[in-house]
């Protein structure tokens, strides 16, 4: 399965993404995570060592020039917009407890949707793991949809919004659910989180398409100190495992083509 894990900056959304990464694995599956947040954490979330971390895809400006067959000089580039990455993943992944991640990083420059070669990369990249790539994909987004264009989106399965108790949140949610529609993607749900009280739940679902809540995740010390000691999500994974499982089976429910190849 392909998921998408989406939501206004500070959310958890990574936290979301790495919990459901690693149940994955624990299942026995194949999972490639993808940090594609400019301001990634998810190797953090995973447990990889700083000195492990890869290089973002974005940055490696020798291989995006060798891809593209552009020149790094001048103005009014021409470049290739189909660029070979099929071998990408394999080469500049790392292993975190059995999840593969691979850093995508950013365009630092060109604006919004820049026509780049680093941007002709990563989309390129990302058809590839949504489109081709045989294993489970969890992407850990920013709050937009760029690394997503029309071609991309029919690989992706479903699209996840993380969101906390406040108004802010859910409006950033309901915002990015526009535009996941926009670009062809219907399967999308929400993923509370933080919640510390079932009045709070409830203020939450009542803001929220009901049919779309896949589950609830309770505020967790362990993961706040973890987060705080900057260590991986595992030290909070024995309070969170029935909840993210709740999480997990309501996207396999609802996704039941998927959860039936994936039990075979």
């Amino acid at each position: 399965m392909k998921v998408a894990i989406v939501g206004k900056g500070g959310v958890g959304k990574t936290t979301v993404a790495a919990l459901l990464a690693r149940r994955a694995v624990a299942l026995g599956r194949q999972v490639v995570a993808v940090d594609a947040d400019p301001d990634g954490n998810l190797a953090s979330a995973l447990g990889v060592p700083e000195q492990d971390v890869p290089e973002p895809i974005a940055a490696m400006r020798e291989l995006i020039l060798e891809r593209t067959e552009a020149k790094d000089e001048g103005a009014g580039l021409i470049f290739r917009l189909n660029p070979e990455v099929e071998d990408l993943p394999e080469r500049f992944s790392v292993s975190a407890g059995g999840v593969r991640l691979l850093v995508l990083g950013t365009v630092e420059a060109g604006g919004k949707g820049c026509m780049c070669p680093e941007g002709a990369v990563l989309k390129a990249l990302m058809q590839h793991l949504l489109l081709r790539v045989d294993d489970d994909v969890v992407l850990d987004m920013e709050a937009g949809l760029e690394h997503i264009g029309r071609a991309s989106a029919r690989g992706v399965d479903a699209m996840i919004a993380v969101v906390e108790p406040g108004m802010r949140s859910v409006r950033t949610a309901t915002r990015i659910r526009q535009l996941a529609r926009q670009i062809g993607i219907d399967a999308f749900f929400f993923v509370a989180n933080r919640v510390r009280s079932a009045e709070e739940e409830a203020a939450l679902r009542k803001c929220l398409a009901e049919e779309a809540m896949l589950g609830v995740l309770p505020y967790s010390e362990e993961l706040a100190r973890a987060d705080l000691e900057d260590r991986s999500v595992e030290a909070a994974e024995a309070t969170l495992a029935e909840p993210v499982a709740r999480v997990a089976e309501g996207l396999e429910q609802r996704m039941p083509r998927h959860a039936s190849a994936a039990a075979g």
